[in-house]
């Protein structure tokens, strides 16, 4: 059986500390020549390096997949107009990239192990094949009806309106996010690789990789909008996903926006807050900075440049040109779904008609329809109305002698050189989606109307033309805040788009020009190589400290995480403690209240008798100094511990201490003028009237404003500003103003807990001659840390100090102290040590005295 101590020093260990590489694939090598390699191995001249390597991983893989009809063989293509194969342009030079993903075709459970080996040696791909049934409850079930339309504002009241939250879906995405891991574990070098996770089809991955490699280097981009916590907190499965993004180091977000959504539902739901270093957002969670990044995604500049230097797409010019000959074009490219606001953008064509007599005939909107994603009545409903929209427009402004048609549609899939070709002859783009996470369509079509010398010649651009384009943009998509020159509407007001549409047609071609120069300078500067170079550097700069710190797993299933702390962190251990204690003769002892022997969430925070007891052994011993440091009031301590004659207090974080139940309270700071509390009160009455469930709490010392009761968002907001305004007035005053967890406090210059250590230190020197050989110190929040930072100080300055210190927070947490114990439980448990310990020092000296006292009676008898 082992001893305690010895488990709780294992359960520290890492789970990828001793793991196996089982049947994982090593990372590619490289010999450098001229380089020793200082293993003895006789100078051969080169060192062997491994290749930084990144695991990429997305619903579907960067793979196009058919099967050849004459062999019934399968054939594979990269997928040149896939992001996730775009991205690796950012990587440094000889990095080597793995995709892991799901094949967008049905590959028979013969054949998968055979496809799965060629993937992975031609295409470094590594298939997820998911059985029919499954993939249907995951992706079209859970992530597409209902997972989609949350996080695009979409709350299903109804069936009829959407899916409604289905357990077994659920139970689909969360198996299938574990198949991923599975596969993900395969390949992984946990030590070297950085994996980087591809929107909100596996946003429960992480915690599935977090629990088997504590240390591995994780980043995930969401590619959807992230919605309100109003929205997000209908989900039923809230806080699961959430834990999920928390398991990475790095969240990438493509506006502010969303990562400001994300951030408020961490704080609403997990209580978790946020800071802001150095240009660096980043949560602390459990002693893990969890950084958050902030850019959208670019376009692939060489696949459109390569593309518009092609004959092929002249020719598709020279014939669209030809097709809408003395018209004007307005185009749409947009997925059939509900989101993108098709049907709002053909009534404003109407609306244009319908009030500009001289465009009838000249004006014609180009709707480019990529194929549904999913399938279902929300698409075919889609479908449905915007073909009436079109039917009734075009049935009111067409002309059928002439062929001219107000709206054509381009059904899909229509491929990125045709798209080109239509961005080339178009004077204005419309992307009026009413909600939609980033949206491409505007980039590659500024790119493509900056011309090219074989699209000029097919457009018949002259000397004295100047490129031009006119982007009319929905404000709720994610592209829209970098497109500054851009007309942006509200997509639900048909009046804003119908005079952003006149607007865009009747435009002077320098102003045009101008617009144009400004997005393409953008545009062209900020492409995906940039966006994922720029991920990849913050997520190396998240993930340099994880060797730094011991990594120790909690909790359970979905609700994993890991507590990171210093490697010199540990439970405290009453075999490490008592011994010590019992060699030691000169004691200082100090416990926090509140949190430290009285759980935080029990209502009647009286001691009770058991504690009133186990103090009064702790300080019945003579080698022993005891003192409660609190923040509270002088009084209810004095009250509660009044029956604790030994007991020394230190009250209001130290403005007041008392030695005994006899000794008078004395300050340890010079009297102060309390004056600064006239000037205050009123500021903080006004922020509590202002802020429903704050309150002021006033101290002798101190005043208090707690707002822990208060809206989370709110209540931080108006700490924030309670705390500028206090500063403000307060400047001249001999006074702190302080912001903690859910309060602002103003208290006299010089007081904290850390000063009492201070104190109470040089007091027993001056009176004893000599520090305390024994310092326990127990505390669970943050002033406490005072406590901690100040013992630590002490050992710098002296190492010799004390001969035994034991600084302990209460809690799994990061912390200044060396120590920890679980819970309030556990802290009374070691203080019962300790007292027994105390308990039998006493018997024995009493019953040394006693015999001492016999041999002395015998001698006296023998002498008369």
């Amino acid at each position: 059986m082992l001893p305690e101590s010895w488990k709780d020093q294992l359960s520290l260990v890492s789970a990828d500390d001793y793991q196996i590489m089982g049947n994982r694939i090593p990372n590619a090598v490289t010999k450098l020549p001229g380089l020793e390699t200082g293993d003895g191995d006789g100078g051969n001249g080169g060192a062997w390096v491994t290749k930084p390597r990144r695991i990429v991983v997305s619903n579907q893989l960067p793979l196009r997949a058919h099967r050849d009809i004459s062999s019934n063989k399968w054939c594979f293509e990269f997928d040149n107009d896939s992001l996730y194969l775009q991205l690796k342009d950012g990587f440094p030079p000889e990095t080597e990239v793995v995709y892991v993903g799901s094949l967008n075709a049905d590959v028979s459970p013969s054949e998968q192990e055979d496809v799965s080996q060629y993937l992975l040696e031609k295409f470094q791909c590594v298939p997820t094949f998911l059985p029919g049934d499954l993939l249907n409850k995951y992706y079209h079930g859970f992530c597409k009806h209902y997972l989609w339309p949350i996080f695009h504002y979409l709350l299903p009241m109804t069936q009829a309106q959407g899916s409604l939250f289905d357990r077994s879906h659920w139970k689909a995405y969360t198996k299938v996010n574990k198949i991923f891991a599975d596969k993900i574990s395969e390949v992984l070098n946990p030590d070297e690789d950085y994996v980087w996770i591809h929107d909100y089809h596996l946003m429960i991955l992480p915690t599935f990789l977090r629990k088997r490699f504590h240390r591995i280097k994780l980043g995930f981009f969401l590619h959807s909008p992230f919605p309100s916590s109003e929205i997000y907190r209908t989900l039923p499965v809230r806080d699961e996903i959430l834990k999920g993004f928390l398991n990475c180091d790095l969240i990438g977000f493509h506006t502010f926006d969303y990562a400001r959504h994300f951030l408020s539902c961490c704080s609403r739901m997990l209580g978790l807050d946020y800071e802001s270093k150095r240009g660096y957002i980043g949560l602390e969670y459990f002693g893990r900075t969890v950084s958050i990044k902030i850019l959208p995604v670019g376009i692939h500049m060489g696949q459109i440049e390569e593309i518009k230097v092609a004959e092929e797409t002249a020719e598709k010019v020279k014939g669209l040109r030809e097709r809408f000959k003395e018209k004007i074009v307005i185009l749409g490219v947009d997925d059939l779904d509900m989101f993108k606001g098709i049907s709002l953008k053909l009534w404003a064509m109407g609306q244009l008609l319908e009030q500009n007599k001289e465009l009838r005939g000249k004006v014609v909107l180009v709707q480019i329809t990529n194929p549904a994603r999913s399938s279902g009545k929300d698409v075919q409903d889609v479908e449905t109305q915007i073909h009436l929209i079109a039917d009734e427009v075009n049935n009111k402004f067409g002309r059928p002698g002439s062929g001219y048609k107000p709206i054509v549609f381009v059904n899909g899939p229509v491929s990125t050189l045709d798209k080109v070709a239509y961005y080339a002859i178009s004077e204005c783009v419309v992307v009026n989606a009413v909600r939609d996470g980033m949206n491409l369509v505007p980039y590659k079509y500024t790119v493509t109307r900056q011309g090219s010398p074989v699209l000029d010649e097919a457009l018949g651009f002259g000397a004295g033309d100047v490129r031009k384009s006119v982007i009319i943009v929905s404000e709720f998509i994610g592209c829209s805040p970098s497109l500054s020159g851009a007309i942006r509407v509200n997509p639900w007001n048909i009046d804003a788009v119908t005079d952003a549409m006149s607007s865009a047609v009747t435009m002077s071609d320098k102003e045009k020009n101008l617009r144009h120069q400004k997005h393409h300078k953008y545009i062209s500067s900020h492409d995906v190589a940039y966006w994922s170079r720029s991920y990849d550097q913050d997520l190396q700069r998240a993930c340099k400290d994880h060797y730094n710190k011991r990594f120790w797993g909690v909790g359970l299933g979905l609700g994993f995480r890991v507590v990171a702390l210093d490697p010199n962190f540990r439970k405290l251990g009453v075999e490490t403690i008592v011994p010590a204690y019992k060699k030691t003769s000169s004691r200082l002892i100090l416990l926090d209240y509140d949190g430290t022997m009285m759980d935080q969430d029990s209502l009647d925070k009286k001691p009770s008798d058991d504690l009133i007891s186990l103090l009064n052994r702790l300080c019945g011993d003579p080698n022993n100094l005891v003192f409660i440091v609190s923040g509270r009031g002088k009084d209810p301590l004095s009250k509660w511990f009044g029956s604790c004659a030994n007991l020394g207090i230190s009250a209001e974080h130290g403005y007041f201490t008392r030695w005994n139940s006899d000794s008078p309270w004395e300050t340890t700071v010079l009297p102060t003028d309390l004056g600064w509390k006239k000037i205050a009160e009123p500021v903080m009455s006004h922020y509590t009237e202002a802020t429903d469930g704050s309150f002021i709490e006033e101290k002798e010392s101190a005043m208090v404003w707690h707002h822990q009761e208060a809206d989370p968002s709110f209540g931080s907001w108006q700490a924030k500003e309670l705390l500028d305004h206090l500063e403000s007035v307060l400047t001249n005053e001999p006074v702190v103003v302080k912001r903690g967890q859910h309060i602002v406090e103003v208290k006299p210059q010089g007081v904290s807990k850390g000063k009492v250590v201070e104190h109470l230190i040089a007091t027993m020197r001056n009176s004893k001659g000599k520090r305390p050989d024994f310092l326990l110190c127990i505390g669970d929040d943050r002033s406490d840390e005072d406590m901690f930072d100040s013992i630590v100080k002490h050992q710098d300055v002296s190492p010799i100090a004390f001969a035994e210190v034991f600084a302990c927070t209460v809690g799994q947490k990061p912390s200044k102290a060396k120590y920890y114990l679980d819970d309030t439980p556990m802290v009374i448990n070691m203080l019962e040590w300790l007292a027994s310990a105390s308990d039998k020092s006493k018997d024995g000296e009493q019953q040394s005295k006693f015999t001492f006292q016999q041999g002395h009676c015998r001698n006296e008898i023998i002498d008369l």
